[in-house]
């Protein structure tokens, strides 16, 4: 059962990625056109918010570096790394409220429910992911270098 859970875990992941990788071009493709006004709505709030200003950055990048957290992440989790899902936490961590940004419509809008639904989802994935990596530390580590001492025979 865990086998198929991790089959379809890697043909979900690198089913997502090969479509963003084939579809990149030059400009990062229809995934940079989709991210681009939540993009600059996020750097807009941040710069009034903050007072910081933020450097520009290429759509293209963030996609790519998109692309490389989520396909390089999923390999490594699938093989039950801790690096693959800090990688995999370190992309949901920034990208879900941009791309899921249910704050910035009204509860009655139509875009609203089925924005903050992935956005729970990607809450409860960042959950599962920390969980993992709780689990994975907990689970105490073989020491085959130290051999056990021989009980004493008592008569």
């Amino acid at each position: 059962m865990a086998e198929n859970c991790r089959r379809f875990a890697l043909w979900n992941v690198c089913s997502s990625c090969s479509v963003w990788f084939n579809e990149f071009g030059v400009d990062g493709g229809p995934a940079a056109k989709a991210l681009e006004p939540k993009f600059n709505t996020v750097v807009a709030n941040i710069s009034t918010r903050t007072g910081l200003v933020v450097p520009h950055i290429e759509l293209k990048h963030v996609i790519g570096a998109m692309i490389a957290l989520k396909g390089l992440g999923g390999l490594l989790f699938i093989l039950s790394s801790s690096l693959g899902a800090y990688l995999l936490l370190l992309h949901l961590i920034f990208i879900t409220p941009i791309v899921h940004d249910f704050y910035n419509y009204d509860i009655e809008s139509a875009e609203f429910v089925p924005l903050f639904t992935k956005f729970a989802q990607n809450c409860a994935l960042v959950g599962a992911l920390l969980f993992f990596l709780a689990m994975k530390n907990s689970i105490p580590k073989r020491q085959s270098n130290r051999k056990k001492a021989p009980k004493p025979k008592t008569n």
